[in-house]
């Protein structure tokens, strides 16, 4: 990820331990321990009241340089909703390839 420092209001990647899916959120605080020198961070997504310790893993309370995986560099709004419905709704992911396969078949060069 690089040796610049993470700073608040940075967007980041993250992967929090005993979850597949990588989140994508604002960084809203970052605390460094001065006597280890770790880097702390807490993540709040954009739209949400609270911020992400209710989607760390069990006891955490901080993310850690580790769980970040990268910064973004652009953004596209409400796109992380099409993970979500995906996730949440898995029939919807079916019809969506299923659709994507027919029109591959149908198609003409």
């Amino acid at each position: 990820m690089g040796a610049d420092p993470i700073r608040a209001g940075e967007i980041v990647v993250f992967n929090v331990d005993g979850r597949d899916i990588p989140i994508v959120h604002r960084v809203i605080k970052v605390h460094e321990d001065k006597d280890t020198g770790e880097v702390y961070v807490l993540t709040k997504g954009d739209n949400n009241f609270d911020d992400d310790r209710s989607l760390y893993a069990r006891g955490q309370r901080w993310l850690n340089r580790r769980h970040i995986m990268g910064r973004a560099v652009g953004f596209l709004p409400y796109v992380g909703w099409v993970t979500i419905i995906m996730t949440e709704r898995p029939i919807i992911k079916y019809v969506l390839i299923g659709a994507l396969g027919l029109l591959v078949i149908t198609s003409k060069d």
